[in-house]
């Protein structure tokens, strides 16, 4: 067993005198672990070995190589394969390997140096990855080809690159906002380097935050398509990773089977939580997305803090200094008076009525120090007011209204998906033809057809474009100059000139 001595001796090389040496034999052995190569002699430890100066000797090595196999980061046996007289067979020949401790050592500073030295980022090639897992996930699900049902194995490959990409992106997301105000911390010392980081920031979180928009909404109805089935697949998947498991008695192979379960579960409900609302709680992305967006006023407020400094605009500090020279500059003392009073607003305060019994007898111009002492309440002193306001008001329960809002909400998302799949069919069709919309329908009809229009030069030109949230891509064709189109709504008729149009879904909204 592992005790505290034990594991502090496995530590102990990275503080002594000769740390350089022994990390540099270290690194070795880590390489070789990685080459799944398992033992290593001492001539091979010298020759391959990063030595930050000129080589030690050999007999320096092999008395290092001892002193970490005492320490326990080593494990050493002896060497019999080179022997070739009985000399040699009683001459000390070890071979060296990374012992149990050592491994834990080596993968804890590992992974030490990679966060110290990792620069977080935004995934966008991560929202896709998760897009494509969760499309053929779909597709798995709803594979009725075989006679036995999806394909458990497939299903377990495609969740664990999920799980393994979802948990990347949180992770960098999470850290690259964390350290957007490090970054303007450091560099606020240097106008040219802010300046520039400035572009490229801005650029940055632009594209991600238009990635993140344009595929959010995707991968939320795949999640929600999938959530219905998930639990299912989840316990053929627990099932499958419980044959793995150490042998037990029928219960230990239950209860592993229902922890793998709901391992599974738990990372499924932080991928909803990511992209899904959770009762008023909005969805992570939402939150990563707001963060983003108020890291670039704050860039900004930096470079004018800059340039107020560079253009030589007066702060606090430049204020007092200035008002410490006129002070110097006061002849008498009646003068300085006169201006720490105007500085400081050391006007008379008698306006403030605490005792109005006696104040009519007393002048505004009479001193503190001459007036008769003020009657001040204890709870004035205490809590700020002379009297109590009485009982504070009960925390009033909104859930009801939260719930109304959520399922209107809901009601207008409907809605509003129900007019983009009736306008959305990816068929050409004139606006004469489109027949009655109701309010939804008539609301999509009239985005889509302002931002078609605005990339139109001239009447008869053809437009073709995407829509601004990359989810709709529309191609109006103008029809002849003399048609007309006739649109009825809830709220009057639109007409004006006809057009073949064709709104069609992206890629990225499928």
């Amino acid at each position: 067993m592992l005790t505290t001595n034990t594991a502090a001796e496995l530590f102990r090389h990275l503080s002594t005198e000769k740390a350089v040496l022994y990390r540099s034999i270290m690194d070795v052995f880590a390489a070789a672990k990685r080459q799944y190569r398992l033992q290593l002699r001492p001539d091979e430890v010298l020759a391959e070995a990063n030595w930050p100066g000129s080589p030690p000797r050999f007999e320096e090595v092999s008395s290092a190589l001892a002193q970490l196999a005492e320490w326990g980061n080593l494990e050493s046996q002896p060497d019999t394969a080179r022997v070739s007289s009985l000399n040699d067979f009683y001459r000390a020949r070890f071979l060296y390997r990374l012992s149990h401790g050592g491994e834990a050592v080596e993968a804890g500073l590992a992974v030490f140096f990679q966060t110290l030295y990792r620069r977080a980022e935004l995934q966008t090639v991560a929202l896709e990855d998760i897009t494509s897992r969760l499309l053929a996930l779909r597709q798995l699900v709803d594979d009725t080809t075989s006679p036995d049902g999806p394909d458990v194995a497939k299903m377990h490959e495609v969740l664990r690159d999920l799980v393994r990409v979802f948990e990347d992106l949180a992770e960098n997301a999470q850290a690259f906002m964390a350290g957007v105000a490090r970054s303007l911390e450091l560099q606020q010392a240097d106008a040219n380097a802010v300046i520039t980081y400035k572009r490229r920031l801005i650029d940055y979180l632009e594209r991600f935050m238009g990635d993140l928009v344009r595929r959010s909404e995707a991968i939320a109805q795949l999640i929600q398509y999938l959530s219905s089935r998930i639990d299912h697949i989840f316990l053929q998947i627990a099932e499958r990773e419980a044959t793995d498991a150490a042998p037990g008695d029928a219960q230990d192979q239950i209860d592993e089977k229902m922890r793998r379960w709901q391992g599974w579960r738990e990372r499924w409900k932080g991928l909803q939580g990511w992209f899904l609302s959770t009762g008023s709680e909005p969805p992570q992305a939402e939150l990563l997305r707001a963060r983003a967006r108020a890291a670039i006023p704050q860039l900004l407020g930096a470079i004018a803090a800059m340039n107020e400094r560079r253009s030589g605009r007066s702060d606090r500090s430049a204020d007092f200094r200035m008002l410490a020279q006129w002070f110097a500059a006061c002849e008498t003392e009646s003068e300085a008076h006169r201006l720490a009073r105007a500085a400081f607003a050391l006007q008379p305060a008698r306006h403030f009525s605490l005792n109005p019994q006696s104040e009519d007898d007393i002048p505004a111009s009479t001193s503190w120090l001459d007036a008769p002492p003020l009657r001040i309440s204890p709870r004035l002193r205490e809590y700020g007011e002379a009297a109590p306001r009485g009982p504070l008001a009960r925390v009033r329960d909104r859930s009801e209204e939260r719930a109304l809002m959520a399922q209107q909400l809901s009601e207008e998302s409907r809605q509003v998906e129900a007019a983009r799949q009736r306008l959305a069919t990816g068929q050409p069709i004139k606006l004469s033809e489109l027949g009655d919309l109701d309010t939804h329908a008539f609301g999509l009809f009239l985005s889509l057809l302002g931002e078609a229009l605005a990339e139109q030069a001239h009447p008869d030109q053809i437009v073709e474009r995407q829509t601004g949230d990359g989810l709709l891509h529309i191609r109006m064709e103008p029809l002849e100059s003399d048609s007309r189109a006739r649109i009825s709504t809830s709220s009057g008729v639109f007409s004006g000139r006809d057009h073949l149009l064709t709104i069609s879904l992206t890629q990225e909204s499928m």
